[in-house]
């Protein structure tokens, strides 16, 4: 099932300067998702978010489970 969407013709330009020669704009957008969602992935991955250096980790696992 097709759907149109409307687009500005300014965001229409910007959306075909990423196209290759042939390629329609459902590709274009495609691949454009697909970056996006690889971006996202890299961002959590590498965020320090929640992160504790591995001296603290040891000290807090030391203390949980003594030897």
């Amino acid at each position: 099932m097709e759907t149109t969407i409307q687009l500005s013709k300014e965001t229409k330009e910007k959306i075909s300067t990423f196209g290759l020669k042939g390629e329609s704009y459902d590709e274009i957008l495609k691949r454009i998702y697909a970056l996006a969602v690889k971006e996202q992935l890299r961002d959590f991955l590498m965020s320090d978010e929640g992160f504790i250096p591995i001296e603290e980790a040891i000290k807090v696992a030391d203390k949980k489970w003594p030897r």
